[in-house]
């Protein structure tokens, strides 16, 4: 029988390959591309977004098919994803097929992240903060080699398609581990008919709609990937436009990315010890502060430190409403509860490059990213207003005692 820790980390490997391949083909390679084929600003923000826009529409339903098929299943299915739209790429010559496309590849991590983050967070009950910012940070490392190599081989061979063929053969990595992968062992309800899963699949959604702390802290995800859409998308436009070449804005944004990573299973261990609420709180204000300083500042040099600290913010608020929203569910509805979240956190992440595309047509770079900014910081204050009602002491997982839990 395989042991839980080589579960664990097989299912960190897969995120980690996964990750590495779907970024190679986003940011900053994705922007360049799309301006190299004509898309005007409010059409890159769209091209960026869309395979977000795919993950609002299928990280739900994904997620609660994985409580009722099983999490191996499922992940299967979008690691499919990750393997074959990259060899599509070379034969984009257009804006609107470059879209299209970019849904597509959008069913990959639509189906994946919900899926992998039930998985991990049913075989993490203790210290699940801490587990699922290691599980995260691996992605990271993906997302962080991703964008590097993706720039730095974009500008050596200077050809889309030869950066976006290595994606092609990067995505069957995921595929072939995922194989060998056990069978997941969470409890499912009883019932093998087509209606009786079908009756399952409804329950776990209506269930996990029901709850409004669920519902917060995937808005709180939400508020905090408006600001990081807004950055993955009109990042590398800007610095072009300041004189960076493709490999200085790739080693810029991955130390953002590389932050991220390092910082993410510390700040989950933090948040298993001092509360989701004072970690999240933090985090989404240290990346409201940072966003604006980007389009502030045109020196390579300032750019560095300004990425690690918005890199830091986001890590300290990933593992934390990750982990709230499992501490906040039954293990049966825990893929429900992760597509929910997962949706409501690409709303936000897609909304941003979209809104600030429509902001920097009409007013600039430096006006849209501080408007956005100002959106994330009234989220998280209005969040620091809202935990000081005696309903909401949910919040503060580590002290509710397990028969409390239920009744959340």
């Amino acid at each position: 029988m395989v042991s839980v820790w080589t579960t664990f980390i097989r299912l960190c490997a897969v995120s980690l390959l996964g990750r590495l391949s779907y970024q190679m083909a986003r940011s900053p390679v994705l922007p360049r591309f799309a301006q190299d084929l004509g898309a005007a600003p409010e059409l890159i923000g769209l091209i960026v977004a869309a395979s977000t826009i795919t993950g609002v529409f299928i990280k739900l339903p994904a997620g609660a098919l994985s409580d009722v098929l099983g999490r191996k299943q499922m992940m299967l299915l979008g690691c499919l994803f990750f393997a074959a739209p990259p060899f599509l790429y070379p034969f984009v010559h257009s804006p609107g097929t470059l879209l299209a496309l970019r849904f597509l590849h959008g069913v990959a991590t639509a189906i994946f992240s919900p899926v992998a983050s039930a998985f991990v967070a049913d075989l993490s009950k203790e210290e699940r903060g801490e587990k699922l910012g290691w599980f995260a940070a691996a992605g990271d490392i993906g997302s962080t080699l991703g964008p590097l190599i993706g720039g730095l081989l974009l500008f050596y061979t200077t050809s889309y398609q030869m950066t976006y063929l290595t994606v092609g053969v990067l995505g069957l990595c995921p595929l072939l581990l995922i194989l060998h992968l056990p069978d997941d062992q969470m409890p499912r309800r009883a019932g093998t008919t087509l209606g009786a899963r079908s009756q399952q699949f409804w329950s776990g959604i209506r269930e996990v709609l029901g709850s409004r702390a669920v519902v917060i802290a995937s808005v709180l995800e939400a508020a905090m990937y408006v600001g990081y859409g807004a950055f993955l998308g009109f990042f590398p436009p800007y610095a072009k436009g300041i004189g960076l070449n493709d490999a200085q804005i790739a080693l810029v944004m991955g130390v953002q990315l590389a932050t991220t990573m390092f910082a993410k299973p510390l700040s989950g261990r933090l948040s298993d010890r001092l509360g989701r609420k004072p970690m999240i709180l933090a985090g989404l204000l240290l990346c409201a502060a940072t966003l604006p300083a980007f389009p502030a500042l045109a020196s390579l040099w300032l750019l560095f430190p300004v990425s690690a600290l918005f890199g830091l913010g986001v890590a300290i608020v990933t593992p934390s409403t990750t982990a709230l929203v499992a501490d906040l569910v039954k293990g049966q509805q825990m893929g429900s509860a992760m597509g929910v979240f997962g949706t409501i956190w690409d709303t936000g992440e897609a909304s941003g490059p979209i809104l600030a595309g429509f902001l920097i047509a009409s007013l600039g770079y430096l006006p849209a990213f501080t408007m956005i900014a100002l959106l994330m910081a009234v989220v998280a204050l209005t969040f620091a207003i809202l935990v000081r009602d005696p309903q909401a002491v949910q919040w503060a997982v580590m002290n509710i005692k397990p028969e409390e839990k239920k009744g959340l």
